[in-house]
């Protein structure tokens, strides 16, 4: 397995599980999310993008770390061209930093929505902004690690049938959620979490450390 991390320009909360979910990764930076490279301790090996989100303070910090440039009228996003990237250099585990919240919900929604398009693809896929963590749910198994009482959500992008939580304050058994209904929210890991999904597509929000819930 390949792990490849792609450095968005949404805002990051560097933490030990956050350091832990991205060491030993290659590299590749979109644009001004190569500016998390420091606190992180990482060093990208390609930098992508329009770079019109790059001030010149940040392309004088690494201007060696070798740049693709597009053209700013372009047909994908930068973090969509980074993980195009990443795929070209075989990765099949890839953790997006930076890809939730932020000014541009437009972009951070577009990082969901491909998300789910790499896991119908069979690829692994995490979204992380350090506080939260994005995780696609499709038919079949899975199994999150979560620190016990963190607060965690299942947000159905279609009608969900069969669902199944198992380990957590609200725990659910082959239940039908209706689309757009809002009973998945906040609820509370026990610990490490199993979901069980028939039929739909859905992503698990958590928020590993946020222990309001309890």
């Amino acid at each position: 397995m390949s792990k490849f991390v792609i450095l968005l320009g949404g805002p990051v909360t560097v933490s030990a599980r956050l350091l832990g979910q991205v060491e030993g990764a290659r590299v590749v930076a979109a644009d001004s999310g190569i500016r998390h490279c420091e606190a992180l301790g990482l060093v990208p090996e390609l930098w992508v993008g329009d770079f019109d989100s790059t001030d010149g303070e940040l392309a004088l910090q690494y201007a060696e770390i070798p740049r693709l440039e597009y053209p700013a009228e372009k047909a994908l996003t930068d973090g969509e061209l980074a993980l195009e990237m990443a795929f070209d250099r075989g990765a099949t585990d890839i953790v997006m930093v930076g890809a939730l919240g932020g000014e541009r919900a437009d972009h951070a929604w577009a990082h969901v929505v491909k998300a789910l398009a790499l896991a119908m693809e069979d690829r692994q896929v995490l979204l992380t902004s350090g506080d939260e963590e994005g995780y696609p749910l499709l038919p079949g198994r899975l199994i999150l690690d979560l620190p016990k009482a963190s607060m965690f959500s299942v947000l159905g992008l279609d009608r969900l049938e069969g669902l199944t939580i198992l380990n957590a304050r609200y725990p659910l058994d082959g239940y039908e959620l209706p689309f757009g209904s809002s009973r998945t929210i906040s609820n509370v890991a026990e610990g490490e979490v199993t979901f069980d999904l028939r039929a739909g597509r859905a992503l698990v929000l958590a928020r590993p450390h946020d222990f309001s819930g309890v």
